[in-house]
């Protein structure tokens, strides 16, 4: 039997995927312009909503291709005499994935998870808190908030003002993107770990993979400058 029809549609279908990605990072931005621009809260709980309905778009496109990978590998490993029914088939394993899905499954979603933390640590930097929430800032000395802001501009690494911050996954510290890639790079190359920068951390196996672009940082970055 030849798959090549099923390769291509699968190929089709992971174009379908980079597009919602793309959805995704586009209403990211919206949100953290709104936040920026002091919005209604409304507002940016609608792009919420529309991250959410993304995330659903991104859960059945990956059931549907599991279903097809694991129809095609069946057919090769039980090598029937007769070409079964793959829609059938796709169709039947499509309906089990997709049984078990919950609402909590969304919020999962790993660009989900990106947006609520970007829109809250954006919060934070431009102190614009809604009575709503229920992660609302102490009130601090305006001095003191000024210079903690400032102190968390600067990479340990290259004691520098960040200019493309981006945060750790797993311990939440922020290096100049450049600087710590390169760490990364070099440490590779000696087959050592890289142990977070930043004084106090006991994170000591920073990965590339676990780098994200701290966009509300900066954006905080920008604004402060233009001031």
């Amino acid at each position: 039997i030849s798959f090549n029809s099923v390769d291509s549609s699968l190929s089709s279908l992971k174009n379908c995927q980079s597009y919602i990605n793309t959805g995704m990072e586009i209403a990211t931005h919206v949100a953290l312009d709104l936040v920026e621009s002091f919005n209604d809260v409304e507002d940016v709980n609608s792009m919420e909503n529309v991250m959410l309905e993304y995330a659903a778009m991104d859960r059945e496109l990956n059931h549907y291709m599991t279903a097809i990978e694991e129809t095609v590998n069946q057919i090769k490993r039980e090598k029937p005499e007769n070409i079964p029914d793959l829609k059938y088939l796709v169709n039947e394993k499509f309906t089990a994935l997709e049984s078990k899905n919950m609402d909590s499954d969304l919020q999962k979603n790993e660009k989900y998870i990106y947006f609520k933390d970007q829109v809250k640590e954006m919060r934070k930097q431009f102190c614009h808190q809604s009575d709503n929430d229920n992660e609302a800032i102490e009130q601090i000395d305006e001095d003191i908030a000024v210079t903690q802001s400032q102190m968390n501009f600067i990479c340990p690494i290259t004691q520098m003002e960040m200019k493309r911050p981006v945060r750790n996954k797993v311990c939440g510290h922020t290096y100049e993107e450049d600087a710590i890639l390169k760490i990364i790079q070099t440490r590779k190359q000696q087959k050592k770990k890289v142990r977070c920068p930043k004084i106090g951390c006991s994170h000591a196996d920073v990965k590339g993979s676990d780098l994200v672009p701290d966009e509300a940082l900066k954006r905080a970055i920008d604004s402060q400058n233009k001031q």
